[in-house]
């Protein structure tokens, strides 16, 4: 069974999308469609921008979540998914791209849920750490025994066994990666990111993202949608949208998600979108499996 994956935020470089622009009809009518209802021309930073022009935040996450959707649309008949999930920011594009949700809907989504994560991260100072090289269970235990309700510490992205992000308070996330190393991790590596995405720091986010979704029509996808925060495969509308809601504060179960789809059938994996940070998760997640393969839409 076909199984299509979108990454999330980080996954974008320079000149992204550009050759579907220049080669592809539907491509630039959508990517043009896009500038309109984002109000300013986010093809030329992503076709010609600087990395930090791609950082800025009502950027990054309409960039990644266009060059996502746009792939796969522009595949034809050789996008026939059986079932599709996204990482994070990439839950929109697949629900876009199973038809759950119209591409100016999806697109509107993501741009006010980058400008809503933006005010949280500037609320509240706070971070991210990546944690490699140790069980899940003994990541779970530290975070618990270490975060309060003014010091968070969370799991954030379950990515792959072995890679396990965590989200909170800057104080916390310190004190978390020194007791982390000290449990073994072989890495315990503060990321680059604005703040506590996945995190109770992101209520405010989620609280303005509710209104936007709850004010947006959806649809039955045409094959199930595996969605982070539970993991599990779902078709209604309404389920779709509170996991979709809940997804701003939760963990990103992404080892689970590829775990049930494999359970399901998946064995061919395509990642739609820019880079290959899914494909190497998906390697690992499905390691000593022999019928399972993870490639990107080239392949």
């Amino acid at each position: 069974m076909k199984a299509f994956v979108f990454p999330g935020q980080g996954a974008q470089f320079t000149g992204m999308g550009k050759d579907l622009y220049d080669n592809n009809a539907l491509a630039k009518e959508l990517f043009e469609k896009a500038n309109d209802i984002l109000g300013f021309r986010i093809t030329d930073i992503m076709f010609n921008g600087t990395d930090e022009e791609l950082k800025e935040t009502k950027v990054t996450q309409p960039a990644v979540f266009l060059h996502s959707v746009i792939s796969a649309l522009c595949m034809g008949e050789g996008f026939r998914p059986d079932m599709v999930a996204g990482h994070s920011l990439g839950e929109f594009s697949a629900l876009v791209a199973a038809g759950a949700l119209s591409f100016e809907d999806g697109l509107k989504l993501v741009y006010a849920r980058a400008m809503a994560m933006q005010k949280a991260c500037e609320a509240t100072p706070s971070t991210m750490a990546a944690i490699v090289a140790l069980p899940d269970e003994t990541v779970e235990k530290v975070c618990a025994e270490i975060s309060t309700p003014e010091n968070v510490v969370v799991p954030a992205n379950y990515n792959c066994p072995g890679q396990l992000v965590i989200s909170g308070n800057i104080d916390a996330i310190q004190t978390a990666c020194e007791q982390l190393k000290a449990a073994g991790a072989k890495r315990a590596l503060p990321l680059k990111v604005g703040g506590a995405f996945h995190s109770p720091l992101m209520q405010p986010a989620k609280d303005e993202l509710q209104a936007a979704i709850e004010a947006t029509d959806f649809h039955e996808p045409k094959c199930p949608v595996y969605q982070n925060v539970d993991a599990q495969a779902h078709t209604c509308p309404k389920e779709i949208k509170a996991n979709l809601i809940a997804q701003l504060t939760a963990s990103v179960r992404w080892t689970q998600e590829v775990q049930n789809m494999i359970a399901d059938g998946a064995t061919d994996f395509t990642e739609c979108g820019p880079g290959k940070v899914l494909q190497g998760m998906i390697a690992k997640i499905a390691k000593g499996n022999a019928d399972v393969t993870a490639h990107g839409i080239e392949a």
